[in-house]
């Protein structure tokens, strides 16, 4: 079985890059097993969700596929406020960047759904198998296929079966946390601002979503330790959920006044990983290829950051050349080097800096904040880079 491009995973960052490449011209096939998501609980929000950029959001309905999703389901994020671990605290407004929207928040299975229908619109074809192995241009499956294609392209997740079976060079470093997510009933409304608490204990953020019929809703965020983390996991739900709610009340300060559980709490370990991104006949884009810690809520504008360039440099190539040319694919490697390693660097650095208990830095670190906080132009600039993918 012959194709000339193959999209390895069925997530929103490869059924993007599948839409992407097909609306481009390109001749392109996506290989995982069936995707389905269930309907939409009118209150219920999907667990895991996402804080959508402006560039992403333009270029997905560049795709055809924002304005396919309920607008209900859709949540704009006007402000943020950020608070540090002593009197620190930057407050960021849409407006101070003549901007409608700092993001939205979007549920995962909300994206997912309306990518599966794009797809099949679309009438890309979907290989329903895995990739098991990887040699000399082809893909062996699981049913014991093997598919050949000018490019295979990695957007399997953080795991990528693509990437292990071809050999590409993979660093990964531990964290030490737990990203800890569930949905809470909040006693009073958010008004579209997000929250974020930069705290000795690990990073907390509160997501709005759109309101319920049992009223405002939040999804929450936190980095935590994960000794700590795994502690609260291991709990019995009634006792999980009494114990969170204390540890919130603490955490968010009555900021929005009693938050309630509302969902299963779910825990994943957070890491730093990067990888090689492209050789011959390979792209990867997303997790596969890269992994930030959450607390930019950025790991999935940079997955559709490589999902757009990897469109365009492919599609744009010169016709003697294949999909899978090298010399292509570096152009993309080259596109994508900057602003992943300005997000990693970002990242990384804020972490490092809040994750440290000295006293000089404790001090800095708050004083900094309120010097952002009187700095206009500053905010302006932050709310620029966070705008991009």
């Amino acid at each position: 079985m012959s194709h000339q491009i193959v999209v390895c995973g069925a997530g929103i960052v490869g059924l993007s890059t599948a839409l992407a490449l097909a609306r481009r011209g390109q001749r392109v096939a996506v290989l995982a097993p069936r995707a389905s998501v269930p309907a939409a609980d009118p209150d219920r929000y999907h667990p895991r969700v996402y804080a959508i950029s402006p560039a992403s959001q333009r270029f997905l309905a560049e795709l055809g596929v924002w304005d396919a999703m309920p607008a209900s389901r859709l949540m704009p994020v006007g402000a943020m406020e950020i608070h540090g671990d002593a009197d620190g605290q930057v407050n960021l407004n849409a407006w101070q960047a003549a901007l409608p929207q700092l993001a939205w928040i979007v549920e995962s299975g909300e994206i997912e759904r309306v990518l599966i229908q794009a797809v099949r619109m679309f009438g890309i074809p979907w290989l329903e198998d895995r990739c098991t192995g990887y040699q000399s241009g082809a893909v062996e499956t699981e049913s014991g296929a093997r598919i050949q294609a000018e490019l295979f392209v990695g957007a399997d997740g953080a795991a990528s079966p693509l990437r292990t079976a071809a050999g590409l060079k993979h660093e990964s470093r531990s964290y030490d946390d737990t990203g800890l997510v569930v949905h809470l009933d909040a006693e009073r409304p958010h008004q579209g601002t997000a929250f974020q608490w930069f705290r000795d204990d690990g990073v907390l953020a509160l997501l709005p979503l759109p309101d319920t019929s049992d009223g405002p809703q939040v999804s929450m965020v936190w980095s935590m330790r994960s000794e700590r983390a795994q502690a609260l996991l291991a709990l019995p739900s009634d006792e999980q959920a009494a114990r969170l709610e204390a540890l919130l009340a603490d955490a968010a300060e009555g900021r929005l006044g009693a938050l309630k559980v509302r969902s299963k709490l779910h825990g994943f370990p957070l890491t730093l990983e990067r990888a090689q991104m492209v050789a011959p006949g390979i792209a990867l884009a997303g997790d596969a290829a890269h992994r930030l810690h959450p607390l930019a809520g950025q790991g999935l504008n940079l997955g559709l950051g490589d999902v757009e360039a990897l469109a365009r440099t492919v599609a744009g190539r010169e016709p003697y050349r294949e999909a899978g040319d090298l010399r292509v694919l570096h152009r993309y490697q080259r596109a994508r080097a900057e602003p992943v390693l300005a997000m990693r660097l970002a990242t990384d650095g804020l972490h490092k800096l809040f994750a440290s208990r000295a006293t000089p830095l404790v001090w800095l670190r708050n004083a900094g904040m309120q010097w952002v906080e009187r700095a206009p132009l500053i905010k302006r600039r932050l709310i620029a880079g966070a705008s991009t993918n």
